[in-house]
Parts: C-alpha cells; sequence; structure tokens
C-alpha cells in the first residue's frame, strides 16, 4: 500500500521532467538545423540600434501600420 502511494505521488513530477527534456531537446534541435551560417548582431548608429546581419531579410517582414496619433488626449514623451 505504502508503494502504491510514492509511486502515484511521484509519477507526476517524473511526467514533469520527462516533458521538460523533451520540450529542451526539441529547442536544441530546431536551433541546430535552423539553417543559418551568419547569426547577426546589433550595431548602434545615431542612437538607434540596428540588428546587422542574419538570415532575416527586411524584405520579408511584414510592413508596419502607421502610426495612429491619440485623438482623445495629447499625449507627450
Amino acid at each position: 500500500m505504502a508503494l502504491a502511494v510514492r509511486v502515484t505521488a511521484v509519477l507526476p513530477l517524473v511526467g514533469a521532467v520527462a516533458t521538460a527534456a523533451a520540450l529542451t531537446g526539441a529547442a536544441f534541435f530546431t536551433v541546430a538545423h535552423a539553417g543559418c551560417a551568419e547569426t547577426g548582431r546589433f550595431v548602434e548608429r545615431g542612437g538607434v540600434v540596428e540588428f546587422e546581419g542574419g538570415c532575416v531579410d527586411g524584405q520579408e517582414l511584414p510592413a508596419v501600420p502607421p502610426q495612429v496619433e491619440n485623438a482623445r488626449y495629447d499625449v507627450k514623451p
């Protein structure tokens, strides 16, 4: 009886650890096979930080929607 209680108590912990290990393995596999030779870097130019290099082409990114001014309140930074 006591052994069954211990096994029942430990089973959720074992399941959680196995799930965490599987997700970690999947993350490492995904990153290792991403197919990007150049990782890219952040460069500061004129007070603005830009990402340079990497596998992402700026033309592939979605367009930024135009900024809408707040018509109700005058907010100044």
